[in-house]
């Protein structure tokens, strides 16, 4: 049963295996594991930026295939108008994509994992957690 939403710089820290200590929870945690579609597209860009395009779109391919990701459907969108409004409305905005995620998360009940946790502890009813602290 999925139990995390994995951010992206958690991905890029696992695929890095950096820091180390991140790896053991990744492991640990693996059937439970799960990226957005939102997550794809930035590592996507992100290799397809890269200096080696086709290394690194076959390492986010291997990385991937090993996870689930899941759609990006209705519900999250009405979470991501809420939360968005909310945001906005206290000055507290945060990244598009973080902002996508977060509501991709809360609406399907997920944990997300990220080491951003200043961006997302803004986000009511969004639980989170840092695997790159001890």
């Amino acid at each position: 049963m999925i139990k995390y939403l994995l951010d992206t710089n958690i991905v890029i820290f696992t695929i890095k295996r950096k820091p180390e200590s991140l790896l053991p929870k990744f492991n640990q945690h693996t059937n439970q594991l799960a990226i957005s579609a939102i997550t794809l597209a930035e590592l996507i860009f992100g290799a397809e930026k890269s200096m080696n395009p086709t290394k690194n779109l076959a390492t986010v391919n291997d990385f991937v295939s090993r996870l689930t990701v899941l759609p990006y459907d209705e519900q999250a969108a009405f979470h991501y108008g809420d939360i968005r409004a909310i945001l906005e409305k206290k000055g507290k905005r945060i990244g598009d994509n973080d902002l996508h995620i977060a509501a991709h998360a809360r609406s399907k009940g997920l944990i997300v994992v990220t080491n951003n946790t200043r961006e997302f502890e803004r986000v009511d009813g969004l639980r989170i957690e840092d695997w790159t602290k001890p």
